[in-house]
């Protein structure tokens, strides 16, 4: 339901929450369609200078609602495509982005954050990227940028173990630019936000440009998505979710 997503516009700042806390901020094919309206909004919207992301509640997100996950590996559904236009929204931005995340960010909850231009972590902030367990392989363009931002060895062990890795962790690796209490997160990632909305925008707009090619992202976007959507459909795929469901470990040495 669209009501799961939360938009605010105050100050040239477009506040955009994540407000599923029930379900962990898990990520619908409504939410994502959403978001990704209010994003390609902003962009003819000479009114908003930047966009900050943020999750109500004990968590970022859980990731992609894994019951529409396993709708489509079960053959029950062709699945979302909001979600593919949510993440290309976020490549071709020209605002400057921020993220205020707490507590557990998960799969595109992690992904997310290498579009944005500043990250605040609460203390207790926990990334992940799971994909692999899933039998699934990453998104976002995270095949290109993870290894880009802490490197090879770093990013193969998030994707392939599905490591997750602590606030501080990720501030030193370079995923985040600060840490901070939980109880400072929300007025912390505000603050830059508002610094960045009193900024020259159009110096702003060139600037990120420059350090980022929108359509390199968006056709490694492509790539991944052809991969991503092969691999749903897998016996690998259908034995993760089952599993997932029946609250076991998946055995994916029988699957043929």
């Amino acid at each position: 339901m669209t009501e799961h997503v939360r938009i605010v516009t105050d100050g040239g700042i477009l506040t955009l929450t994540l407000a599923r806390p029930d379900k962990k901020n898990a990520l619908t094919d409504a939410m994502y369609g959403k978001l990704a309206d209010a994003i390609e909004s902003a962009e003819h919207d000479a009114s908003v200078r930047v966009i900050l992301i943020r999750g109500e509640g004990d968590m970022f997100t859980a990731g992609n609602d894994v019951g529409e996950f396993a709708a489509v590996a079960a053959g029950k559904s062709e699945g979302s495509r909001n979600v593919i236009r949510f993440i290309q929204s976020l490549a071709r931005c020209t605002r400057p982005l921020v993220a205020a995340v707490q507590g557990r960010a998960v799969g595109v909850g992690t992904t997310m954050l290498l579009h944005c231009d500043l990250v605040v972590l609460a203390d207790n902030a926990q990334l992940s990227t799971p994909f692999v367990s899933l039998a699934l392989v990453p998104e976002a363009a995270s095949s290109l940028l993870m290894p880009a931002r802490i490197g090879h060895a770093r990013a193969y062990e998030m994707f392939a173990l599905g490591e997750t890795v602590p606030a501080q962790a990720a501030l030193q690796w370079g995923i985040a630019n600060r840490v901070v209490p939980l109880d400072k997160l929300d007025a912390e990632a505000l603050a830059l936000a508002q610094r960045l909305a009193r900024q020259p925008a159009g110096a702003l707009t060139a600037t990120k440009r420059l350090m980022r090619n929108g359509e390199v992202l968006v056709a490694q976007m492509q790539a991944e998505g052809e991969q991503f959507g092969q691999r749903l459909r897998t016996a690998e795929a259908r034995e993760a979710f089952t599993a997932f469901a029946e609250r076991r470990p998946p055995d994916f040495t029988k699957v043929a």
